[in-house]
């Protein structure tokens, strides 16, 4: 749904009532009943409010969620607040899907540069593991921002960009940020998909998983499974999909999980013998998700 706060922020600064707009404007009560309730008016009839009231329109009207989580994470992210939701979310997933993968950065250091965009390099720390937890920051606004559309390829994909450019692996003609992989390649010594493979591959998971209705937690651990069987790109497919299991979570209304880096061996004991045993990942998905309600707890986020 629609949320008008900027339309009625605007008609408080400039004392104007919405009788008296409507009668300026030549719109009708129904139209504006129609902001009342948050539902979508046309194009045409914003701009003319938006004229009237001198701003553009886009700052008359917003998304708004009935996921508590999703929309307590965008106020937060929009209003910048500090030590709430999405400020743990931030840092502690960073730090965790990072470390998971072998980044040397503490949690005390990620959360410093997520606080204060500076980082104490006492001892050395590697570029690329400075540069991709700014990147996965930036990754999480992105699953944020687009929460609630279909999944598709083009998200995937621009997930991967945002995480790996600009890092050593970027120079690598043959790396192909932001897209499929193009030399094959295993994982703990299994084979995964070739690249000739991936795309029609990718295309079957998602035509699978999208027509699932409703969707729940296991449909969304599973689809995790299967991503990282096929470890669809050259590198960070463990990231990728972990920020795609965020996003598909915030979609469906399910409470999110985060995997703790202490628990990494029963995450990647889970995703090597998915096929055979289901409850292992499953439990430490769920294990991730008590970790989340807990935060939830903890900031006293009402959350039916």
């Amino acid at each position: 749904m629609l949320s008008y706060d900027g339309f009625h922020e605007r008609l408080r600064q400039k004392g104007i009532t919405k009788t008296h707009l409507a009668k300026e404007v030549g719109i009708s009560s129904r139209t504006i009943a129609k902001i009342a309730k948050g539902e979508r008016l046309s194009q045409r009839t914003l701009r003319k409010i938006a004229d009237y009231l001198g701003c553009d329109a886009e700052e008359l009207c917003r998304e708004k969620s009935d996921n508590v989580i999703l929309q307590t994470l965008r106020e937060e992210k929009e209003a910048g607040i500090s030590g709430g939701l999405y400020h743990e979310l931030q840092v502690r997933m960073a730090y965790n899907s990072n470390h998971i993968e072998g980044s040397t950065l503490t949690e005390d250091q990620t959360r410093m540069i997520f606080e204060t965009s500076t980082i104490d390099t006492s001892g050395g720390v590697p570029i690329d593991d400075i540069l991709e937890t700014v990147h996965h920051f930036r990754a999480v606004d992105y699953v944020i921002d687009v929460a609630e559309e279909v999944l598709t390829e083009d998200i995937i994909k621009r997930l991967h960009y945002i995480l790996k450019h600009d890092t050593s692996d970027s120079v690598l003609a043959w790396f192909a940020i932001g897209d499929y992989k193009r030399r094959a390649s295993m994982v703990g010594g299994h084979e995964t998909a070739k690249p000739r493979d991936v795309p029609v591959r990718m295309r079957s998971l998602l035509s699978a998983y999208n027509v699932r209705c409703p969707v729940t937690m296991e449909d969304v651990v599973a689809f995790h499974a299967d991503f990282e069987h096929i470890h669809p790109f050259q590198d960070g497919n463990g990231k990728v999909g972990r920020l795609v299991a965020l996003k598909e979570c915030l979609r469906h209304g399910i409470t999110p999980f985060i995997i703790e880096d202490r628990k990494k061996y029963c995450y990647y004991r889970g995703l090597s013998e998915w096929e055979r045993e289901r409850g292992w990942l499953m439990d430490t998905c769920l294990d991730g998700q008590d970790t989340f309600a807990n935060l939830l707890e903890m900031l006293e986020v009402p959350v039916a």
